[in-house]
């Protein structure tokens, strides 16, 4: 891997593309890696975010690759009623009725869906802690997994009984502004599910370049390539002439996204964008389209110096 972004030459593209995000009241980490010649262009790409959603990429990777060691029945049946199901977000968390799915399945939830019951339901058998020691033995650094979904909602119910959801959301924001600790500890990227664009790079370029055991990382890409939840960066980069596989991660001020554009002449690249948001607002599309605006201007100047090499 070659980081190409003190190049003066690419001094104006990394500066918009900043430019972009804080315009639309963003923050954050982008980085653009091209599979095949592994150059890249990075914005703050080791700065650790908490992952929201995106801890559910780690999550499925892992025990997919533990039923694939033999450790883990990927057919074994599990029941989720009332009782046994976590909070937060859509999907089982909304059933009326209880819902047997096997392990493979709530593993396929909760990419395309990204249905944090389903992942919580996952980590059961494969706690974070083992996600993260998996993580490690693939040489994968920048990248922890500490506590399920469902505390991130647990934490946002307990802070939002003395105050309303909004007044946690700006608290949040005002936190990160002023780098106080987060009001809401699975927020605290010491605490949190937390990764760096660069480490979630790493792993997905595993899961692209066969590191990672064929079936598993084939079953992976199956699930990233039917991620539901494409309002963010797909609108940038999936058309006929390319693919986007990806996973999202949103909580509160967070938004985030994390996949691969392959095009039909064959270039690949992975796309990594960690985000905050400066303004208490849930729906916020600007701040999405400066996400697609800022990283396609990344993805273009690398591919096309890649083309001229």
């Amino acid at each position: 891997m070659t980081d190409l972004t003190q190049e003066p030459a690419f001094a104006p593209v990394v500066s918009r593309a900043a430019s972009v995000l804080a315009t639309a009241g963003l923050s954050g980490s982008l980085l653009v890696r091209h599979l095949g010649t592994g150059h890249q262009l990075a914005i703050d790409a080791d700065r650790p975010f908490p992952l929201a959603s995106l801890a559910k990429l780690p999550l499925v990777a892992a025990a997919l690759d533990a039923g694939r060691r033999g450790e883990l029945d990927l057919a074994q049946q599990v029941t989720l009623d009332h009782r046994s199901r976590s909070r937060g977000g859509p999907g089982i968390a909304r059933f009326t009725h209880p819902a047997t799915l096997a392990l493979e399945d709530l593993a396929r939830i909760s990419i395309e869906h990204s249905d944090s019951s389903a992942a919580d339901a996952l980590f059961r058998f494969v706690p974070p802690q083992s996600v993260t020691a998996w993580l490690r033995a693939a040489g994968i650094r920048g990248v922890v997994i500490r506590h399920p979904i469902e505390d991130l909602y647990v934490s946002l119910a307990a802070q939002a009984r003395s105050s309303d959801a909004a007044a946690v959301h700006s608290l949040v924001i005002s936190a990160d502004q002023l780098g106080h600790p987060s009001p809401l500890p699975q927020l605290d990227v010491e605490l949190a599910n937390s990764g760096t664009a660069h480490g979630l790079a790493d792993l997905i370029q595993q899961l692209w370049d066969g590191s990672i055991g064929d079936d598993v990382a084939a079953a992976v890409r199956h699930m990233m390539a039917g991620n539901l939840l494409r309002h963010r960066l797909s609108p940038d980069f999936a058309s006929d002439a390319a693919s986007w596989s990806s996973k999202t991660g949103s909580f509160l001020h967070l938004r985030h996204e994390a996949g691969v554009v392959e095009h039909v002449d064959g270039e690949t690249l992975i796309v990594v964008a960690l985000t905050r948001s400066r303004i208490p607002a849930t729906i916020q599309p600007a701040a999405e389209h400066a996400m697609g605006q800022a990283a396609r201007l990344l993805h273009d100047e690398l591919l096309a110096w890649c083309a001229d090499q």
